[in-house]
């Protein structure tokens, strides 16, 4: 960066992305702040500018190297994993300023010396102590997948195997035994030292609703254009295996849709207003896309005038509207769940 891009960004003052130092004398400290920069979407730290004025005080000369010296040995000794910041001098108004920017980490969650997580909070820091910010942080390194978590009330019994021989022969084309479903499971990662974990429940789950109760789709038919809490045409709480949601889901709104002339002939039967093919896309990434750390049902809002399908979770990974709207794509769920998901949908 320039001076004046530094002027500029002193002058718009801290933030989730930018923190003041007058001085950094304290490598434990300075190792808290690189961490919840590395939890968080990385950022710079400006040393030389007091973090209550915004003034440049600068830094003197004798200070650059010592400054740098306790900054990369708080990355590398203080910080688990290490992070690599990157560090340069700019020089504002005759003052140095030192410029440290801290990437986003790559192996999250990010810990100082102690153990401790932290994660930028607006301009300031805060810990981490919740199981679901951690899984969070899991998850956007790759490390944790939701649908991966084990269901520690679950064994064996729990499995529709019939449903999974279905699936098993038609997919890897060679015959199942059921006295080895156990290693089946294992081997596909849908199981762990005898529990189901979410993903085995949704696929082949003999009761996914009393394994994983949260997961299932709440399906309205408002009348009028908005929510109301007095009246609705039709309402259904659709629950079961990923198989099951999907296909009631889309039976429930099908069911509803108007059929439209559409330039046809009189006595030819009308089209959907809604493409079945637009349908069902939306519906296999409502169940492959969800938040599967957040206990909560997938909504499906039908109004006059439209359709909502709400899915727990924000956008995965930091992705942005504007990305989507570029063609990048991120994937929440892991690769198998997905493949398993698509392949099982297809056959509905």
């Amino acid at each position: 960066m320039n001076a004046q891009e530094i002027i500029d960004l002193i002058r718009n003052g801290e933030s989730s992305t930018t923190q003041f130092k007058p001085d950094v004398s304290n490598s434990e400290s300075i190792a808290q702040e690189i961490v919840a920069f590395a939890n968080s979407k990385g950022g710079k730290i400006l040393v030389g500018v007091d973090d209550k004025t915004g003034n440049i005080a600068g830094v003197e000369f004798r200070d650059i190297q010592r400054i740098n010296n306790l900054v990369a040995t708080a990355a590398n000794d203080h910080v688990k994993s290490p992070v690599y910041v990157q560090s340069e001098t700019i020089q504002i108004e005759n003052k140095r300023i030192i410029l440290i920017t801290v990437p986003e980490g790559t192996d999250k969650p990010h810990t100082d010396k102690d153990g401790l997580i932290f994660i930028k909070n607006g301009s300031d820091k805060r810990k981490v102590v919740s199981r679901e910010e951690l899984a969070r942080l899991l998850q956007a390194s790759g490390n944790l997948y939701a649908e991966e978590r084990i269901i520690r009330n679950s064994s064996v019994e729990d499995v529709d195997w019939e449903k999974f021989r279905e699936f098993y022969e038609k997919k890897y084309k060679e015959s199942f035994e059921k006295e080895s479903l156990e290693r089946y499971l294992q081997n596909l990662r849908l199981m762990e030292d005898g529990k189901l974990n979410i993903a085995g429940a949704l696929l082949f789950g003999r009761n996914p609703s009393k394994l994983i109760p949260s997961f299932y789709i709440s399906a309205v038919w408002f009348r009028g254009t908005e929510i109301t809490n007095q009246e609705y045409k039709s309402s259904e709480n659709i629950t079961g295996t990923a198989d099951i949601l999907y296909r009631k889901a889309f039976d429930f709104i099908f069911s509803k849709l108007n059929k439209i002339q559409a330039d046809q002939p009189f006595n030819s039967l009308g089209i959907p207003e809604i493409p079945e093919i637009v349908l069902k896309e939306l519906l296999v990434n409502a169940v492959i896309h969800r938040d599967y750390f957040i206990s909560d049902s997938i909504k499906i809002f039908m109004f006059d005038d439209r359709i909502e399908i709400r899915n727990p979770g924000k956008l995965p990974n930091n992705l942005t509207i504007e990305q989507i709207r570029k063609g990048l794509r991120r994937s929440r769920n892991s690769t198998g769940f997905s493949v398993f998901v698509v392949f099982m949908l297809a056959e509905v």
